[in-house]
């Protein structure tokens, strides 16, 4: 069984609890132990770009030092979480003056550079688990079922840094659904920004934009849509008016893999 350190994240805490319960159980299932830092903190939720804007990346930095004293890869689920670590991480390996100025913050045993290996959970399933490993443990495939794969910018975009997949033309969502038995639905608006950061301050923007992306994916025949960040979730629920049902990946993984009910009869 292969090990990762595992971030969660607050809002899988308390909001986005799916999303991690059956991250985890899939990854036992998989053969995937997961270990969670002990003492971590919120990773600050959005990456701040300003170089002289230490104190919040402190905390990510936390986390990626103790997978590195663990000598595991780091896994996140959460699509923001997974941002601004992969950031963070990118950046400290890439920025003496930063790595420096985090350092000297932080004051640890051995200064931290960017030895952490840093996975998406679906890029652990692609390139430690296997889709074709996956495919072969489903039990209960999503045969028949047209899923549509939500990506949203937080997901593969900065591209160089986030490297997982074409920020214009990605396939690793679509490749996941086809490993769990289902039909891959590719829409206009699929790696579009659903105005998810902009509920609070323009509610009537988010509603554009996350009706934009439920009506693209519907209008190409879509049967359900599947999410790796819970503010893509709660929007396209709550703001789009849509009544295309929208869920976490992770839950359409285990019910593939039998471990839960049906999602959608």
């Amino acid at each position: 069984m292969e090990t990762f350190t595992y971030y969660p994240g607050c809002t899988l805490r308390t909001k986005a609890k799916d999303l991690d319960s059956y991250a985890r159980s899939c990854a036992q299932a998989l053969g995937i132990a997961l270990e969670e830092p002990s003492d971590w903190q919120c990773c600050g939720g959005a990456y701040t770009t300003a170089k002289d804007e230490i104190a919040t990346k402190l905390s990510a930095v936390r986390t990626l030092n103790a997978a590195k004293q663990a000598g595991n890869p780091l896994v996140t689920v959460c699509s923001a979480c997974h941002n601004v670590i992969k950031q963070t991480n990118y950046d400290i390996s890439n920025d003496e003056d930063m790595a420096s100025k985090v350092n000297n913050y932080l004051k640890l045993d051995e200064a931290y550079t960017g030895e952490t290996t840093v996975y998406h959970y679906l890029e652990m399933l692609r390139d430690v688990v296997g889709f074709d490993n996956i495919k072969a443990k489903v039990v209960k495939p999503f045969k028949g079922k047209k899923i549509a794969a939500y990506y949203g910018c937080l997901l593969l975009r900065p591209a160089k840094v986030l490297a997982m997949d074409d920020p214009e033309n990605p396939v690793i969502m679509e490749n996941f659904i086809k490993a769990i038995g289902g039909t891959p639905v590719i829409y206009a608006q699929r790696n579009e920004c659903c105005g998810g950061y902009v509920t609070l301050e323009d509610k009537a923007q988010a509603q554009k934009r996350s009706s934009n992306v439920m009506n693209s994916a519907a209008d190409m025949g879509a049967d359900m849509i599947i999410t790796a960040c819970p503010l893509c979730l709660y929007n396209l629920k709550k703001n789009s008016g849509s009544d295309l049902p929208v869920y976490y990946f992770t839950e359409l993984l285990a019910e593939a893999l039998g471990l839960k009910e049906d999602t959608n009869e």
